[in-house]
């Protein structure tokens, strides 16, 4: 459990009643975004206030006839992500800072500057969310917001969604420690084996990951692999 000093209140107003419950902040703000988390860990007692400064507690009864279940648990749950979680000011530009470069991430690895088929660099996308002021939910996921996001940067920068397919070759001294590495970096549409022993794939990647997927495959194998870009998908 979350101890009592670093707990905040998450407070859901429901049939004109308010119940609040002490809980986790970066917790609390996973499970908004849809992430599991650890029930203890999220929660710093099990109790449901009225008002939790107060510790006027709400009775089993009055919870299940406005929530509609005994389990304390889902009840908690749903007062967390219907409704509001009052952070603190440190906590929030915390959360807004790490949000902002999750954003740019994301926005590095799958969109392209389309005059050159290149990522944009991140301090450039950075500068064009200032410029375009954009509103950054830290409880939203990333992916619930940067289409509307790529959107409002179109007019500052040019940008779009494009993923790319590239056929690799792995020589035989490295398909061990390659193939794997190549599963868990993007999608693998199509893949063979040649009768010298390498290997051979077609594997579909953000473009923006481009420069990362070749730093990989030179890593793995001593610059021995061969690649090669077959074809641009435009979002």
């Amino acid at each position: 459990m979350v101890s009592l000093e670093k707990a905040v209140i998450a407070r859901l107003k429901k049939g004109g009643e308010t119940f609040e419950v002490l809980v986790d902040p970066y917790l609390a703000r996973d499970l908004k975004e849809g992430r599991e988390v650890n029930f203890e860990d999220l929660i710093a007692s099990e109790e449901i206030f009225r008002d939790a400064k107060k510790g006027e507690r709400v009775a089993m009864e009055e919870l299940s006839k406005y929530f509609g279940t005994n389990s304390i648990e889902e009840i908690i749950k749903t007062i967390i992500i219907e409704g509001d979680v009052q952070i603190t000011a440190e906590q929030r530009r915390e959360m807004l800072e790490q949000k902002k470069k999750q954003i740019v991430e994301f926005i590095r690895k799958n969109t392209v500057d389309p005059r050159t088929g290149t990522p944009h660099p991140p301090s450039r996308i950075e500068r064009a969310m200032e410029e375009a002021k954009i509103h950054v939910d830290i409880f939203k996921t990333v992916e619930a917001q940067v289409k509307d996001i790529i959107k409002a940067l179109k007019p500052i920068i040019p940008i779009r969604i494009e993923e790319v397919e590239i056929a690799v070759k792995i020589p035989p001294a490295y398909t061990g420690k390659a193939m794997g590495a190549i599963y868990s970096f993007g999608t693998v549409i199509k893949e063979e084996w040649q009768k010298d022993g390498s290997w051979i794939c077609v594997l579909r990647i953000p473009a923006g990951m481009q420069g990362d997927l070749l730093e990989m495959l030179g890593r793995l194998t001593q610059g021995e692999a061969l690649t090669k870009v077959l074809r641009r998908i435009h979002g």
